[in-house]
């Protein structure tokens, strides 16, 4: 029975988080499985690698094969890496305190690049919001600078409009004149008019 250790998806869509499991070369891909040794998410920057690695050096040691993704977060775990330093201590090419201790250099090595990525990511976001937020205020700066400008012009055309209307004498009273009265024709002429033809 060959075995492999491969990623098996979960997630919603677009949002996949991948299992890491042991499983049989004939089960599908999101079936079934041996054993989950982790949880891959790349949704995150940098993606989010949780492996139990003693499970993981486990079946390498053991003849698991993994899957170039898989392989490729092993080795960023330091799972192959140990692989290769305890194969050369099976042999006989170096002493276990020495593999420990490459191991540890390797690892303490690692972490620092994993911290120093962390701090630069959140660093070039703090920059990137504070130049934002400057080209914010400076944009709101050009808009009360235009604004000013605009009422100040406003004020200076309505101000020799203002003086006008003030030198301008209110106009006399008019004498008003009686509205002159229609005079309606009495209902009795027209029916003397009638009358008559």
């Amino acid at each position: 029975m060959a075995v492999k250790i491969r990623l098996a998806r979960r997630g919603r869509k677009k949002q996949a988080i991948y299992d890491v499991v042991i499983a049989d070369v004939r089960a599908p891909r999101d079936g079934r499985f041996i054993e989950k040794i982790g949880i891959y998410n790349p949704n995150t920057n940098p993606a989010t690698i949780n492996i139990d690695n003693e499970k993981a050096f486990q079946w390498v040691m053991n003849g698991a094969q993994p899957t170039d993704t898989v392989k490729a977060m092993l080795s960023y775990r330091g799972i192959l890496m140990r692989k290769h330093l305890q194969i050369g201590v099976i042999k006989g090419a170096i002493t276990q305190e020495d593999a420990d201790k490459k191991f540890a250099a390797w690892l303490a090595e690692k972490e620092s690049k994993i911290t120093g990525k962390v701090e630069k990511l959140a660093t070039a976001k703090g920059d990137a919001k504070k130049a934002k937020l400057e080209a914010e205020a400076k944009v709101n700066a050009a808009r009360a600078e235009a604004l000013a400008a605009k009422k100040a012009e406003l004020e200076a055309a309505n101000a020799p409009v203002a003086e006008v209307v003030e030198e301008v004498e209110a106009p006399e009273a008019v004498e008003e004149t009686p509205a002159v009265e229609e005079v309606a024709a009495p209902e009795a002429t027209a029916e003397e008019e009638k009358k008559e033809d």
